[in-house]
């Protein structure tokens, strides 16, 4: 049953990032599970709505549960092709099979179809032709490469 007056929410693709990794470092097992910094190096927004790089900074300071799950908590900036800088701050899951999740640790290319990867994205700017990205919520989907991942952000309407 649905309440008269409430939108449903549908979604509209934003952009794509690609976003490079370096070495991971392994902080070991703290309170949750197994505890790990992947560095962000850099990468690139391939549009349609925000296009440029990936900065060299930032990082996906993860939790991994003895399960194999990873909980993702990253925080890194986007230098768009007209200057503007935008940060985003963007948290998530990624779990599957035991096997694909071995795999994915292993550096492999696994068919995102054998895992999921889902998170929520906080952007935010101070430049007045980006300013929409601060007022808007997104969600993403992802797939985890050797040494990237490729993430598409979807904006919530």
């Amino acid at each position: 049953m649905t309440l008269r007056g409430i939108p449903t929410p549908r979604l509209e693709r934003s952009f794509t990032l690609r976003v490079d990794l370096g070495e991971p470092i392994e902080m070991g097992v703290g309170r949750a599970g197994q505890r790990r910094i992947i560095p962000i190096v850099g990468g690139a927004a391939l549009g349609p709505e925000i296009e440029g790089e990936v900065l060299n900074l930032g990082a996906d300071w993860q939790t991994v549960f003895p399960d194999g799950t990873a909980q993702l908590d990253t925080r890194y900036a986007i230098k768009t092709t007209d200057g503007a800088i935008i940060e985003v701050v963007n948290v998530g899951t990624r779990h599957g099979p035991t096997e694909a999740m071995e795999r994915l640790a292993n550096g492999e290319d696994v068919p995102p179809s054998q895992y999921y990867m889902r998170t929520a994205a906080r952007l935010e700017t101070g430049d007045a032709g980006y300013r929409w990205v601060n007022h808007m919520i997104f969600v993403c989907a992802g797939v985890r490469r050797a040494s990237s991942v490729e993430i598409t952000y979807f904006k919530v309407l």
